[in-house]
């Protein structure tokens, strides 16, 4: 019991750093990739800084695993997170980097009970949008067949790819744009996915409530109803006794 009340004690003090680290991990992810003249030295502290941001979240992954009770179920219940902590170790790429630490940021978030559906979905549309912007931008700009060269091709590429509009005036040519196509679809759809669901969700605990409600209501009804027949009963026979005095 310890145990886990250390563990959640960890997960909501680090809950605020790991925040502002995300968003230094943005910046570091996209200045290199927006400011195509960066020079050498920038682009490595850029990158030292991705590679903080990662360790940092894998830190806060051992961190809660040694503080978990039971350390199998942990493992398997976080499976995904461990993937995340593994994947950028296997094949060192800016673009797993950045896969790796929004795993990490996701599964981190939902955590985080005082993180509301609406926010949590928000924050999604918003990473996604942005990331998925500067991962194909970065991986089609110098393609020479691509069509998405400025970042604000990129966003609009981006949105029109979550929302499975796909209007085709901006395109992925190369392998890798078109992996990050698919990422972004599948993640657009299950968004979608996780919004109608819990809208149709809060749509059956109103009418359940509703329904509670109105069966309390009706047994109201009926208590006082069968309380009035019970009144008029005594008061039937208290006018036959007087009648017969």
């Amino acid at each position: 019991m310890e145990q886990q009340t250390a563990q959640a004690r960890w997960e909501q003090l680090t809950q605020r750093p790991l925040l502002a680290l995300t968003v230094l991990f943005a910046v570091a992810y996209a200045v290199p990739i927006v400011d195509s003249t960066a020079g050498r030295s920038l682009t490595e502290v850029c990158t030292a800084t991705e590679w903080a941001v990662w360790g940092a979240f894998a830190g806060d992954y051992v961190t809660r695993l040694a503080l978990a009770q039971d350390r199998r179920a942990f493992v398997r219940r976080h499976w995904l997170d461990l993937g995340a902590v593994v994947l950028p170790l296997l094949q060192p790429l800016r673009l797993l980097r950045m896969v790796a630490t929004l795993l990490l940021v996701g599964r981190r978030a939902r955590m985080a009970t005082q993180i509301r559906l609406t926010t949590y979905v928000a924050g999604s549309v918003v990473g996604l949008l942005m990331f998925g912007s500067l991962a194909v931008l970065s991986v089609e700009r110098d393609s020479p067949d691509g069509n998405i060269r400025t970042l604000g091709d990129a966003v609009w590429w981006s949105f029109t790819t979550m929302t499975t509009v796909g209007y085709g005036d901006h395109a992925p040519t190369t392998g890798l744009g078109r992996m990050i196509a698919v990422g972004l679809m599948l993640s657009g759809i299950a968004l979608l996915g996780v919004v109608t669901a819990n809208i149709a969700t809060w749509f059956i605990a109103r009418f359940e409530r509703d329904d509670a409600e109105e069966r309390l209501q009706t047994e109201a009804i009926e208590t006082l109803t069968a309380e009035v027949r019970a009144l008029r009963a005594e008061v039937a026979a208290l006018r036959k006794h007087s009648a017969h005095r």
